[in-house]
Order: structure tokens, then sequence, then C-alpha cells
């Protein structure tokens, strides 16, 4: 390091951050939040956004190894549905899943629940994404096994529409094929232009959630838990489930991309989405909230949505996924048992070399200031404030000279 510099930058925003943050409209709501009667993860969750990057998370000073230029960062939450934490996860995942690419065609394919579940996803979250996982992968499976091949998949789950919604639906990524009893590999379509017809793939989909609903419902009549399901509740599960079968479900399927690497690159864009970017914040005032969405019922044309604060949050807070929920899930012979042991053989016998993972890589910060150095830390801090040393060199620095 080659010596601090005793200068003081301005201030400044970069481009790529947001003007306005989920956590502004938080702030404004302040003591309110808890009138919204949302549950104690929910607020739990909502309150760890609220102080990311700031002083009641504590932080760290660092100093440039090239220039020596010395500053102050305030530590994250590192919440999964935080609009600020998610960059560095992303990137992990790409990284992880190009070792485990095939030379294959690959498809996207979307499994979407009916908006008539929406009310048992606010009560029973984890029960219907669960069923949604699992229908979603037991559907494809039994596609796969009319051929006697095994398939994979990965899936990752959204809850969201464009308009804070709530819009339960399945990514996935499914290889065009699948391997057989000895382990090798077949295309389903020679052509790959498709992989199954999507109103076959909605029938039985439909019929496969719906099974596991009536499950469930048997299991709750049970002799152990008769009292605490009443009868009235009892035809309400039952409407709902023959409601599920008066309209089509829709599973969509797009045609397969154009090289394996690019499917991971795609998907890295669903995987560590949140409901709302922080970029789509247009304004917040002391009533309401304006963010920026596309209608897809207008062929995507962009538009604007103002919300109350309350309203804002209330819709934020749906698509809090429960404690521990596993939102991206590896099936087939993409999970990772089979990966283990098999998937370095099943990449020789299609001609690629298989790659190592690559060990994970420290984090480490380019200086804003100039550009080049490496930022180093040199001391941590809790929520007390920077040390005593720090704030007495602040003082003495001399005043920033103006850009103009």
């Amino acid at each position: 390091m080659r010596g601090f510099k005793t200068i003081k930058k301005q201030p400044t925003q970069p481009q790529s951050q947001s003007q306005y943050e989920v956590a502004d409209v938080l702030n404004k709501l302040g003591s309110k939040l808890e009138d919204l009667g949302l549950n104690s993860w929910q607020l739990r969750t909502l309150f760890a956004l609220k102080k990311c990057r700031t002083s009641a998370l504590g932080g760290h000073i660092d100093a440039c190894d090239e220039c020596g230029n010395v500053s102050i960062s305030y530590n994250s939450c590192r919440n999964r549905h935080c609009p600020k934490c998610q960059g560095k996860n992303r990137e992990q995942w790409i990284e992880n899943r190009e070792t485990e690419l095939l030379p294959v065609p690959y498809f996207h394919v979307v499994f979407t629940l009916p908006d008539v579940l929406n009310k048992t996803a606010l009560h029973e979250p984890k029960m219907l994404y669960d069923f949604l996982f699992e229908s979603a992968w037991e559907t494809l499976q039994t596609f796969g096994e009319n051929r006697g091949l095994k398939m994979g998949m990965i899936a990752v789950l959204h809850t969201w529409g464009q308009n804070l919604s709530l819009h339960p639906h399945l990514h996935c990524i499914v290889p065009g094929g699948g391997v057989d009893e000895s382990g090798t590999w077949k295309n389903i379509r020679s052509e790959g232009k498709f992989l199954f017809p999507v109103k076959a793939l909605s029938k039985v989909f439909r019929a496969k959630f719906c099974e596991k609903l009536k499950h469930q419902l048997s299991l709750k009549l049970n002799e152990n838990q008769r009292e605490k399901f009443t009868e009235n509740e009892a035809g309400n599960y039952e409407k709902l489930r023959q409601s599920l079968w008066e309209k089509p479900w829709v599973v969509y399927a797009k045609k397969p991309f154009g090289s394996p690497k690019s499917v991971v690159e795609y998907l890295g864009r669903y995987t560590h989405k949140i409901a709302i970017s922080n970029q789509r914040i247009r304004k917040i005032d002391a009533e309401t909230v304006t963010f920026s969405y596309k209608d897809y019922r207008q062929k995507g044309i962009k538009k604007q949505m103002v919300l109350s604060h309350e309203e804002f949050i209330r819709r934020f807070a749906m698509h809090i996924l429960p404690k521990r929920f596993v939102k991206i899930r590896h099936y087939g012979f993409l999970s990772s048992t089979w990966k283990r042991i098999k998937l370095k053989n099943l990449q020789q016998n299609l001609g690629i070399q298989p790659k190592e993972k690559a060990l994970p890589k420290a984090f480490q910060p380019k200086c804003t200031c100039c550009k080049v150095g490496n930022l180093v830390t040199i001391a941590t801090f809790d929520l007390r404030g920077p040390p005593s040393w720090f704030l007495e060199m602040s003082r003495n620095l001399p005043a920033p000279k103006s850009a103009f």
C-alpha cells in the first residue's frame, strides 16, 4: 500500500444505484409497519431490509492499495429478499452451473398456478409451493419415463407478477432428452424444435397437483386432526379442488436456446430475482410509491402504477418466502447426488471435457476513486460507529475541491 492520501471525495451516486429504494418506503412507514397484519417472519425480513447498508449493521473501513484513498462502507443484510444483496450470489450460481452444461438442446418451461389458489398461497405457502415443485417435476418425469428416459430439471420459484400481484409459477430449464438405463444420452426430439406438447403437459400437471390437494384433505380429515378441521373448512377445501378443473392450466414452453452457455446466463436472470428491484421505483412521496411495470396483456408495454406505502409493502411482503424454503431445486440427472457420481461420465460420453468447479473467489471490490486499485479492509466496527482515529482523521482532511 502506497500510503494514505489526505483527500476526501465528493459523495456521488453510482449510475447503477437507484435514486429510490424499498427501504425508503419502510422508513416512511415507520411504526405503521407493524399494523399491516404481517407475520413475524415477514416483519423480521422487512426490518433486515430496512437496516441493510446502514450504521445499524456496523461496517468496515477500506483503503485502496493503489491510490491510498480511505473509505467507509456499511454491512449488507444478505437477506435473499433484499434488492441490494443479490448480485454476488447470482454470479457465483452462474459460474457453478456452467461446469454442468451438456452439448444438448435446452428448453425453458413455465408451470403456472391458477389464481383461485392465491388465497391458499397466502395462508399455506410452504405446502402450496412444495406441491408446485413436486407436480412440475413428476409431470416431466412421467413424459420422460414413457420414453424410457431419466430426465433432469432446474426449477426456480417466482411468486409475483409485474404489478406485485400474487402469481406463483416455476421457471424451469429442461435438457431436451435424458439418459437410459445404461446411462446413454438420448434426445427426445431429433429435430429439437419442441420438448413435449404443452396441452398434454398442462393436463398431467393439473392432475398431479389436484391429486396432492386431495391427499392433503384426507390427511386433515383423519381422526387425529378432525377437531381442528371443521366441516365448513372441509367443504371449502373440496370446492377449491373442484374449481381447479373448470379452466385449463397454463404451461408455457419456449424453443431451445441458441447455445448451452446461453441457458445458464438466461436462467441467471431468474434465480436471484426478487419481487421488485429498486431500479423500477420511480418516485416516493409522503403518501404514495410510483413504480414501473410491463403490461404483458398489452404486448409488454411499459406503464406506471401508484400505490400507497401500506399497499406497496403489503404486496411486497406477499412474496417473502417461508423460513428456510428452498426456491431453486435440481431434479433427475441434474440433482446433486446424480451430478456428484455420473455427470462427468455423461459429459465425456457426449464429447466434452468436464470442468472443475472454480474455487470461490475472495470478493475484492475496486476503488471508486482511482478505478484501478483493490480495497483492503483495515478496520471493522459495530453499530456504535467508526473508531475514534478514523473520525479524527476525517475532521483533519481538507475540504473537497469543486468539480467545476
